[in-house]
């Protein structure tokens, strides 16, 4: 408790700032090591600023667009990365009329420093658009006009090295959701050095061949199953899972699912090889998760696993111990199969375990339902809040090896790709962020040891 105690002279707070995290006697002297260096700030380098404003989703089809080609970007702070890039994963896209509109004032330009200054995590995230880019943003981030390309790209670089960012969580106000308003934004000190770009754009480079590598290597987890179960995909050519229209024979439907998205997936079950297909009800028990509301949930040391592909909740008790399979059961990544070697809170899924574990492994099983990854998700139904059930997944075909020691071998070669994976993403990051290091010691004039 006695390293969270810190006395300040009332001759050094500034301002109306009496709250004690701007007074952290770490960023008081790293802000004072900055300014040493350097007395440019944020606001020295900006030609105008503007943020966006959020639509209401109520009208979505007036302000929003599902069409890409004729849609403008409309970016939100995910979108932002601390590589300087825009990330368009999830990206939304609103009408041509909405950007000439309602949201003139915040449009994008290639050009622009666009910053982070709303919301909890890493505060004041910068990127700059790639060349050619148009698009449009909200009110959690700014867009900032600049002299030229270079000196975004500088700004930008230097605003999501680690000393930056403590300086504009520093300046950051209120507690659940923290915020920059424009004149603590402007006031962030700058050490602008152009070749901080190309150090770090080298070390980008680096890291995205790691991470292609990993990528890579993963990819060929399915192939290495592929072939070890002697399973070749059946494609038709004249139907492509990007075909809306298909024909099936009536003896062809399968049991009371006459829906179209279930009957396309039946053509692609990746079943037959050298081993027998066995139906999932008859080796694994698969039953739904413990119902839970976000009320309940009470911080703990146990993941509460549910519709998504991570656990943003914990819980003080847990109901499913290690290795076992859940699948998420609602959401848009209802279908996500996920294996678990340690306990946890199964709630908004399906929970899968084999039933005799000497005979099938649990572990086999998880790296069969991820091969059918794909095939699972096409088990959604509903639209609004697409649904993946339990009674749907007690079908799947699994082929298995007789043989346990067999099923050992693949889950463990399986493991040792895995594994590899790891490492190469480590090394991506360990690249990237060393070289981050090696320039915040530059700037601030010390010797890396």
């Amino acid at each position: 408790m006695g390293s969270n105690i810190f006395y300040t002279k009332f001759s050094e707070l500034s301002g109306n700032r009496i709250d004690p995290f701007y007074y952290i006697p770490e960023l008081v002297e790293l802000e004072k090591q900055v300014k040493r260096v350097s007395k440019k700030r944020l606001r020295d380098f900006v030609l105008s600023v503007s943020s966006g404003a959020t639509p209401k989703k109520s009208v979505t089809n007036e302000y929003y667009t599902e069409d890409e080609k004729d849609g403008i970007p409309f970016l939100r702070v995910q979108n932002l990365t601390q590589y300087g890039k825009l990330n368009f994963n999830g990206l939304k896209f609103i009408t041509q009329a909405t950007h000439e509109g309602m949201l003139k004032r915040s449009q994008v330009e290639e050009d622009d420093l666009l910053i982070k200054i709303t919301g909890v995590g890493r505060m004041a995230i910068a990127s700059v658009p790639e060349k050619g880019f148009v698009g449009n943003t909200n009110q959690h981030m700014v867009v900032i006009k600049t002299k030229d390309r270079k000196t975004s790209e500088t700004l930008a670089t230097y605003l999501n090295l680690d000393i930056a960012e403590k300086l504009a969580s520093r300046r950051a106000t209120g507690g659940t959701r923290p915020a920059l308003d424009y004149p603590a934004l402007l006031s962030i000190p700058i050490i602008y050095d152009e070749n901080i770009v190309i150090k770090l754009q080298e070390a980008y480079k680096q890291k995205e061949q790691k991470e292609k590598e990993a990528l890579n290597k993963l990819n060929s987890v399915n192939t290495y199953l592929l072939n070890e179960l002697g399973i070749e995909p059946f494609i038709n050519e004249k139907e492509s899972l990007d075909n809306r229209v298909f024909f099936r024979k009536f003896n062809d439907l399968s049991g009371d699912r006459f829906d179209p998205i279930w009957q396309l997936n039946m053509k692609y079950n990746i079943s037959g090889g050298r081993y027998e297909n066995k139906i999932l009800h008859q080796i694994a028990n698969v039953s739904k998760g413990q119902s839970i509301t976000s009320s309940q949930i009470t911080i703990g040391d146990y993941p509460v696993i549910a519709g998504g592909q991570t656990s943003p909740y914990s819980h003080h008790n847990y109901n499913q111990k290690e290795n076992v399979i859940t699948v998420s059961a609602s959401g848009a990544y209802s279908g996500y199969v996920w294996h678990h070697n340690y306990k946890i809170f199964a709630s908004d899924c399906s929970v899968i375990r084999s039933k005799n574990e000497e005979n099938i492994m649990t572990e086999y099983l998880a790296e069969i339902l991820k091969l059918k990854q794909s095939e699972i998700y096409k088990l959604q139904q509903g639209a609004g809040q697409p649904h993946v059930y339990s009674r749907d997944l007690e079908k799947l075909l699994i082929p298995v090896p007789d043989d346990r020691n067999k099923q050992l071998e693949i889950v463990s070669k399986i493991q040792a790709i895995r594994n590899e994976v790891e490492t190469l993403k480590e090394e991506a990051i360990n690249i990237y962020e060393s070289v981050k290091r090696e320039i915040e010691n530059m700037i601030l004039g010390k010797i890396d040891d």
